[in-house]
């Protein structure tokens, strides 16, 4: 049996490598002219771990990048306004691993052979037989998996009547600082703005930012460091130590909703199939989801009967995930003074377990 993969990012390589360990020949198709990744931190949760279990990897993870769970929520001055009781996450749900992007590719890379990838190949049109036409050939496969995006070819092939990716109205900065020490991690809302930092295991710090602006708005780190300024410690010395060539800037969209992840021979996974506003960091950790599930699926049931269960299983549970990430966040952009003064005297008065609660479908997933 033959899988094409189209896509050679965390999702696609994590569904090659699990459609390998069962025997399956696989091709993974990437745009680019190497299969790496450009970011910085990634955040892998409990239910990211226990899928990255089911490749035999989540190990790895454990051992070099142990993390916490996230402190909370406080506001620009530093007031808490949502703080987790740390023990009782880590209890009931596991731990939690912070890795760079890279560097969860290159585990992924590493479980498949040399001659699985082929970088620099541009995949024009996905047919549902099975059929993939590139840049300088055509191939076809048993199943073909479309893990290329939220601006995903194979969607737009099969599902060329679909909606678009729509913008959610900020933009995101992504950066990885010099060393520091920081305690744990930490969310902190402003008025329409946002600063998120999680210390890695080698000292730097992953800081993410988001902000209100009109798409394809551009901003330096210079303009950052003034934005940010008045913001409580750490956030001022943690834009300091950041180097201006190392600041990742993409605006932020999400997917609507389809009707189903499957059709013929095809399947669409990760942000190809559920692009989410990254609010609860669940991005790679449900396209990891997603490609064990598929293998699991199709590997018991055959090709047809799994994927039919595949999307039985996936659709419902990725498309909740993301109308949640899209709702604890959006109080983070109200740009009302009134709002915002609202918010922080609202959030306060809400329970210790608050989080944990909220967030209990998304971490509690098991295969």
């Amino acid at each position: 049996m033959k899988a094409l993969v189209v896509g050679g990012g965390i999702g696609g390589l994590a569904a090659a490598v699990a459609f390998h360990q069962q025997g399956w020949t696989v091709e993974v198709l990437e745009r680019a002219p190497e299969i790496t990744e450009i970011g910085a931190g990634l955040s892998i949760q409990p239910n990211g771990l226990r899928a990255l279990d089911a490749l035999g990897l989540g190990d790895l993870l454990r051992a070099d990048g142990p993390a916490g769970p996230p402190q909370g929520i406080r506001n620009a001055e530093g007031a808490w306004l949502i703080r987790n009781d740390i023990a009782d996450l880590e209890r009931r749900f596991g731990p939690w691993a912070i890795i760079h992007r890279a560097a969860l590719v290159d585990i992924l890379r590493a479980a498949l052979p040399a001659s699985a990838l082929r970088p620099g190949t541009t995949v024009r049109v996905v047919l549902p037989d099975g059929t993939v036409h590139y840049d300088g050939g055509t191939a076809t496969a048993d199943l073909v998996i479309g893990a290329d995006g939220v601006h995903s070819v194979t969607r737009r092939s099969i599902w060329p009547d679909a909606a678009g990716p729509r913008y959610l109205g900020y933009t995101t900065w992504r950066l990885l600082t010099a060393p520091y020490e920081v305690a744990g991690s930490v969310e902190i809302w402003g008025k329409g703005e946002r600063f998120g930092y999680i210390p890695m295991p080698d000292g730097r710090v992953y800081c993410y930012l988001m902000g209100n602006a009109p798409a394809g708005t551009r901003t330096g780190l210079a303009q950052l460091r003034d934005r940010f300024a008045g913001w409580h410690d750490p956030v001022p010395a943690l834009l300091g130590t950041a180097r201006p060539d190392e600041v990742l800037q993409h605006d932020t969209y999400e997917l609507p909703n389809l009707r189903t992840y499957i059709r013929g021979h095809v399947a669409i996974l990760g942000d190809a199939a559920h692009a989410m506003a990254p609010n609860l960091g669940q991005g790679a950790c449900q396209a990891l989801e997603d490609a064990v599930t598929l293998a699991a699926t199709v590997g018991t049931r055959g090709i047809d009967a799994g994927l039919a269960e595949y999307d039985r299983l996936r659709r419902p549970r990725t498309q909740m995930i993301a109308q949640l990430s899209r709702r604890v966040g959006a109080p983070a952009h109200w740009d009302s003074t009134l709002a915002v003064a609202l918010r922080d005297a609202a959030l306060p008065l809400l329970p210790s377990a608050f989080l944990g609660r909220s967030i209990t479908p998304a971490y509690s997933w098991t295969l």
